[in-house]
């Protein structure tokens, strides 16, 4: 992972300037992997994220305030207990290990002066929070660990605080540049510089052994057993002056984007060289900010689609239940396509009553239907009569009849569930809070889809959740929403809009409603142009290029009698192409 015990030193002294002395305000706990902790100082107020998920472990300053629950968590309530009031002492980290404590300064229930200590474990999906009293006792953690879980160390109430297990590791602090090369020249020589390092190093990720392999010898991959003596000694000088660099705090946040898509690729605490030209290497203004840049997006989307699992399952479920369904369906009206051949059958049959009769199994007839009149074969039931067989041919019609105008009818309804199901899964993916979930699930209990018994919030359920849009303001000020779900699509064209708002849509692509507000102006084309690229960039087509949008006035747009949410129809409109740009769209976003 990225964030290694060595960048977690730079973020670690950054947040100790900030934050000691300040006092803990608030707590709280919107996700469970998440703690934050809101803190006042001489700066003002601030609020600091603690992530324990496995993929984004992490700590650093947060701008937005999270969505919370409507009731806290234990832990969350645990923390309020302990620490809500206290004085942050420092904040440190123990030793060359991806972990930092947060020291504090508080009352016991009896009101005496004690210090408590928040440790923060940030080790992959061993990551926890961990509370310990003056004494070093656990008095919880966010995630307990007992004997079932680990056999090496136990995190549980009572218990006394451990560190981790130690690492067959050398202390980076501890080994000097000369040491160091030595240790190389007698390792296994098929070895790599990089592969070395990080099996040698404590608290090293692979991007940092990367680099210095690279600025020693150019080569990152470059076995041992190639080095030559002056790339050793250079070896031995690099790092050498890497660890002056880390000791004078000479730290600086840089993110690392691919120059090809602009998307975040890694960030570290010096200047990467071994990038040239395939990365942007950009300064940040604070490890925080750097940290919020790399993983918020990434772990927003990883946090939204954890909540939204249950729901994603369900829908998915159905979509695929109702596609084998309408294949049954389809394939069985193919069937019924053949029904005018029973129809003649029982007619050939009634022509030639005179010679039929009861127990023939098989008959030549003249059909008299081609021109040519043919002599065919009709097959016959010996246990009826020549009438008997002749109805029953009859009523093999009329049931073949019957079944195709259901089967078409159907078909229909079927094709606009799997169309209105398919939408929903790209919704379920523009989810940003509780609340646009909330919303889904209301729609989706609506719609039948949901039973009110998966209804998580019982109460919620009762009465209608109120969740907002997309909001978006062009470059010459004209706004711009956009449906997170099929109940807001319904509600801005429909209900909100104005019949001269101006209405977009994908073509033939599931994605939001878009209404672009012109208060009886005249749209520029500029505007225009960014809402249909917001139209696409909200729609299956995120990632494409010219993707076709239709736009009309509102006024051209209706829904049909019994149609589900979202399904519109219109027919007067023009289509324009166009290219989604993910970050134009985002500086547009008011909300």
């Amino acid at each position: 992972m990225p964030l290694d015990a060595i960048c977690l030193g730079a973020v670690t002294n950054e947040l100790n300037t900030t934050l000691a002395g300040c006092r803990v305000e608030k707590v709280y706990q919107p996700d469970r992997d998440e703690i934050v902790i809101q803190t006042r100082g001489q700066g003002g107020s601030r609020r600091l994220l603690i992530s324990i998920a496995a993929g984004t472990p992490r700590v650093h300053f947060i701008e937005a305030a999270r969505e919370n629950p409507a009731v806290p968590p234990m832990f969350c309530m645990l923390l309020r207990k302990h620490i809500q009031g206290a004085k942050i002492a420092a904040v440190i980290q123990s030793a060359v290990e991806r972990m930092l404590s947060i020291e504090l300064d508080t009352t016991d229930e009896m009101g005496v002066p004690c210090k408590k200590h928040l440790i923060c474990e940030l080790m992959g999906k061993h990551s926890n929070v961990i509370l310990c009293g003056e004494d070093n006792r656990i008095i919880d953690a966010m995630r307990r660990v007992d004997g079932d879980l680990s056999g090496k160390r136990q995190v549980l109430p009572g218990l006394f605080y451990r560190m981790p297990p130690a690492q067959d590791k050398h202390d980076p602090f501890t080994v000097s540049g000369t040491g160091l090369a030595a240790a190389a020249a007698q390792a296994d020589g098929e070895q790599t510089l990089d592969r070395f390092l990080l099996n040698t190093l404590l608290g090293f990720s692979p991007l940092l052994c990367r680099e210095l392999a690279f600025r020693a010898v150019g080569d990152a991959a470059k076995p041992l057993g190639m080095l030559s003596d002056d790339e050793r000694r250079n070896l031995a000088q690099v790092y050498d002056d890497f660890l002056t660099y880390i000791e004078e705090k000479r730290w600086k946040p840089f993110l690392l984007t691919k120059i090809e898509d602009g998307a975040v690729f890694d960030f570290t605490f010096l200047p990467i060289t071994q990038y040239e030209g395939l990365m942007n290497i950009v300064q940040e203004d604070s490890f925080s900010a750097l940290l919020a840049a790399f993983f918020e997006k990434k772990g927003k989307v990883e946090r939204m689609a954890r909540r939204s699992a249950d729901l994603h399952k369900t829908v998915v479920n159905a979509r695929d239940r109702l596609a084998r369904k309408l294949s049954a369906q389809k394939k069985e009206l193919s069937g019924a396509h053949d029904r005018e051949k029973y129809k003649r059958t029982g007619e050939l049959i009634t022509a030639n009553l005179y010679q039929l009769e009861k127990g023939m199994t098989k008959a030549s007839v003249i059909d008299y239907y081609d021109a040519t009149c043919p002599e065919v074969e009709i097959t016959l039931d010996i246990r009826m009569t020549p009438q008997q067989n002749a109805q029953r041919y009859f009523k093999l019609y009329n049931k073949a009849k019957t079944a195709e105008e259901v089967l078409t009818r159907q078909i229909k309804q079927g094709s606009e569930e799997l169309d209105y199901l398919e939408s929903v899964l790209v919704q379920l993916g523009e989810a940003e809070t509780e609340r646009d979930l909330a919303q889904l699930r209301e729609e989706l209990t609506q719609s039948g889809i949901l039973s009110a018994k998966q209804t998580r919030n019982k109460k919620a359920a009762q009465k209608p959740v109120q969740a907002k849009p997309f909001h978006y303001r062009t470059t010459d000020g004209f706004d711009v929403f956009a449906g997170k779900n099929n109940i807001q699509n319904d509600l801005l064209t429909l209900k909100t809009a104005f019949k001269s708002d101006i209405w977009f849509h994908t073509q033939k692509i599931h994605g939001s409603h878009v209404i672009l507000v012109t208060n009886g102006k005249e749209p520029t084309n500029e505007a225009m142009t960014e809402a249909a690229m917001i139209a696409a960039y909200h729609s299956k087509a995120r990632s494409s290029s010219m993707v076709p949008v239709d736009y009309t006035q509102v006024r051209q747009v209706k829904k049909p009698v019994g149609a589900k949410p979202g399904m519109v129809i219109y027919h007067v409109y023009q289509t324009a192409y166009v290219t989604p740009d993910e970050k134009a769209i985002e500086k547009l976003r008011i909300e």
